[in-house]
């Protein structure tokens, strides 16, 4: 009895070993399927792309202040009159011959009328002399008078003529100083500035207005000696002024000369006369240089991390590979791609910022107007400037 006591209690230890086994055994079986399943299970959910051919305009930045394209002086040429009316002011457009201002003319016409005076006197002086020579000449050949008092004669007729000469000239003097009294435009523009006030006695020189002739801006911008070779009359430049819309101006010439100390030359850019903008402002433009093919991605799939630009390039796998790139041009969304990658490889579109590299991904088709951003060779109407520092 006690022997078999003892065969059952066997039995049962074996049965419990051979269960514990077996349970071990399915735990160690499972565990890498397990951990192999948490491994592939995809870490976001994104679209890819692939770099494309674009063409993207070729750009050159510059600066410089917005400045009047001639600017004229107008100043007060009479001398010790009072300012008596000052029909303008600064911002006005004027034309051509359009009065400005007008001093107060009493004095000059009255000494205008002194000096008619004058003349109406020596033109008698002159007469009664010219009818004394004609006489004395008459007689000359008689011998009644003498060879000297003919001479004193035809002198006296010379000089009642040179002082007839004198007084037309004072009188024309005089109709000049009363035409001064009335201040005219010299061509059509805009009063850029205005020093006349009303009642001011001015001397004779003093400037009264500033004039922008023709209301016409234009930008003169500083460009490196280096890259004014690049720079044609007539190529289009697209300006901004400083808290002011973009602006499209014309190349109209570049100046022969580079600065000694700067090594800068001056180009000088005509600005359309609906520009809305202000002589003095600063801007900041760029000249199109024509286009070139370039390869292109969207500016959502390259991420800058400590200084440099780098995309999410997904494997065949579908495992991130963190790729670091240079880039150029950047252009609306687009950023140019100048090495790093080809056109084979696909990237993450966006949400790159998110992964690390040998996650993975599941890839979903991208959107139309991502598909087809950057179609091959396709031109880009949009301008923009250059990137400040590609890498």
């Amino acid at each position: 009895m006690k022997r078999s006591h003892q065969v059952v209690l066997l039995g049962i230890a074996l049965i419990v070993a051979i269960t514990v086994s077996i349970i071990i055994a399915a735990d160690h079986t499972e565990a890498p399927a397990d951990k192999t399943a948490a491994t592939s299970r995809p870490t976001l959910t994104v679209s890819v792309v692939s770099p494309q051919l674009a063409l993207l305009p070729n750009t050159l930045s510059a600066s410089g202040n917005i400045s009047a394209w001639q600017e004229a002086s107008i100043g007060n040429e009479t001398n010790g009159l009072k300012l008596e009316q000052v029909l303008v002011n600064v911002g006005d457009r004027v034309t051509h011959g359009q009065l400005l201002a007008s001093f107060n003319a009493d004095t000059v016409k009255a000494e205008l009328a002194q000096s008619l005076a004058a003349e109406a006197e020596a033109e008698a002086l002159l007469a009664a002399a010219s009818a004394d020579a004609k006489r004395t000449t008459e007689l000359q050949a008689s011998g009644a008078l003498s060879a000297q008092l003919i001479q004193q004669y035809i002198t006296a007729e010379k000089a009642a003529r040179a002082r007839l000469q004198s007084a037309r000239a004072l009188v024309h003097i005089q109709q000049l100083r009363l035409k001064h009294t009335k201040v005219y435009s010299p061509d059509d523009g805009i009063i850029s500035a205005r020093a006349a006030t009303v009642g001011a006695v001015m001397p004779a020189g003093q400037e009264l207005f500033r004039l922008i002739r023709g209301s016409r801006l234009e930008w003169r911008a500083e460009v490196a000696a280096a890259d004014l070779a690049k720079l044609e009359p007539g190529q289009r430049v697209n300006i901004t002024p400083l808290g002011g819309g973009a602006i499209t101006g014309t190349l109209r010439m570049v100046a022969p000369v580079v600065d000694s100390q700067s090594r800068n030359g001056m180009v000088y850019v005509d600005l359309p006369s609906d520009s809305n903008t202000h002589a003095g402002s600063f801007a900041r433009g760029w000249f199109e240089l024509g286009e070139t093919t370039a390869l292109t991605l969207p500016q959502s799939a390259v991420q800058i991390r400590d200084g440099f630009n780098y995309v999410q390039q997904v494997g065949t796998d579908a495992k991130v590979m963190q790729t670091k790139v240079s880039t150029g041009r950047r252009i609306a969304d687009l950023v140019e791609i100048t090495s790093g990658i080809t056109t084979a490889d696909k990237v993450v579109v966006t949400g790159g910022a998110f992964l690390s590299a040998g996650d993975t991904v599941r890839i979903v088709p991208a959107e139309p107007d991502v598909a087809n951003i950057a179609k091959p060779n396709q031109p880009l109407a949009v301008f923009a400037r250059s990137s400040d520092n590609p890498m």
